[in-house]
């Protein structure tokens, strides 16, 4: 008897949890620019083989643009340059086309539209919103920024894209704790856009 009730109770334990972790997915996020206006809005949902970002903004410049999930959940306009480097819990290379890439944060490029919209999907492979290795919510949370110019996939740390010019919180607290950006490159001084 002891051991179907041990059985039954595991069983309703591991149900709640999955249903905890549900409750992240889908989270909207909104994106902000350098000034601190509200450009739109990203939904992020966990899928099997990654967090999908459904992105639905106005007011960017046309053309391509890189986007990447950062390490930190701060946006600090006007450079952003608060939510650290791309999120890369494995360590590699940036880079969606590099040998030895990507970090998880490296995303495909988005194309704003001549009306200065964007409305596209993207994933984020591997990544989660579940408490894992790969969640973006990870500690306090991460950000999505969107750059100038469109990520080449290759050059070190960031792919050449330019300054980021929108920015949005991936967190489920609402007070940010300052921290510094790791080091993305240990063997040299360089310099992430």
């Amino acid at each position: 008897m002891m051991k179907v009730l041990g059985s039954f109770l595991l069983s309703i334990i591991m149900f709640l949890t999955a249903c905890t972790d549900n409750t992240r997915s889908p989270m909207e996020i909104t994106v902000y620019n350098p000034d601190g206006d509200s450009v739109g809005t990203a939904t992020l949902s966990d899928q099997p083989d990654g967090v999908k970002v459904a992105l639905k903004l106005a007011g960017l410049p046309p053309g391509m643009h890189g986007i990447h999930i950062h390490e930190f959940p701060k946006c600090e306009g006007p450079d952003f340059k608060s939510a650290g480097n791309h999120v890369n819990p494995d360590s590699k290379l940036h880079g969606l086309m590099h040998p030895e890439g990507s970090h998880l944060g490296d995303l495909p490029n988005v194309e704003v539209d001549d009306k200065g919209k964007l409305e596209t999907e993207v994933t984020v492979q591997q990544a989660s919103l579940k408490d894992d290795k790969y969640s973006l919510l990870k500690g306090e949370g991460t950000s999505l920024v969107i750059t100038e110019g469109q990520d080449d996939g290759m050059t070190q740390p960031s792919g050449n894209s330019g300054a980021r010019i929108a920015c949005g919180q991936i967190t489920l607290k609402e007070d940010d704790k300052s921290e510094s950006p790791s080091n993305p490159i240990d063997d040299g001084p360089q310099k992430e856009e």
